[in-house]
């Protein structure tokens, strides 16, 4: 009798690590950098202004060699981060990854003359959080656990001129133009986020 509580405790606790590395394997999945990558066709009207700013995406995330990458963490978020600030000539670009109990974020800020030129943001919504086994399920009535190909992917281009953001792409919405209202809106959310992403680097 013994012997066989004993062997079923063995075969939960085997289950039990099956199910974390599982789920372990899953948050390891991280968003991938741009490497290499043209920017996004279309938006015709603003074809001369976004012309630049697309040529020096294109650039920077071709450069192999870096003069330095500086890393430092961020704990901005539940489960951490890092931020990396890519030098050559001068800083290039900034790339920010932040980790939550139900998110991901990849941030990653591209510079032209030393001015911020465009921003790619992605991010991964969990379809439940991390931790959200079958034991969690079933105590929550539920009917998923976390999975990471469930999550939704939103990912949002925004682009500048000057310091100003003269457009932004957002594959969430149907592709017409924002108004003005929602850009500036956006425009002091990102600058503002850089501005405090600039500043850590000192610190």
């Amino acid at each position: 009798m013994e012997k066989m509580i004993v062997a079923r405790i063995i075969s939960l606790c085997y289950f039990l690590l099956i199910v974390l590395f599982s789920n372990a394997q899953q948050v390891r999945k991280t968003i991938s950098e741009s490497h290499n990558e043209s920017d996004l066709a279309g938006n015709e009207y603003l074809q001369s202004n976004l012309k630049p700013i697309r040529e020096n995406f294109k650039r920077i995330n071709s450069i192999l060699k870096w003069t330095s990458v500086v890393t430092k963490e961020n704990n901005e978020s539940t489960e951490g981060g890092e931020t990396k600030f890519y030098y050559l000539n001068g800083l290039q670009k900034i790339i920010v990854r932040q980790f939550g109990e139900t998110f991901q974020n990849l941030k990653e800020y591209y510079l032209l003359n030393g001015n911020l030129s465009f921003v790619l943001e992605k991010s991964y919504k969990y379809n439940r959080p991390i931790y959200y086994d079958s034991t969690a399920m079933k105590e929550n009535d539920d009917t998923t656990i976390f999975d990471m190909n469930k999550s939704e992917i939103v990912e949002i281009r925004s682009y500048f001129l000057n310091g100003k953001l003269i457009h932004q792409i957002n594959n969430q919405d149907c592709g017409s133009p924002f108004y003005d209202e929602y850009l500036l809106g956006e425009q002091k959310r990102i600058t503002s986020e850089f501005a405090s992403i600039r500043k850590s680097r000192l610190q």
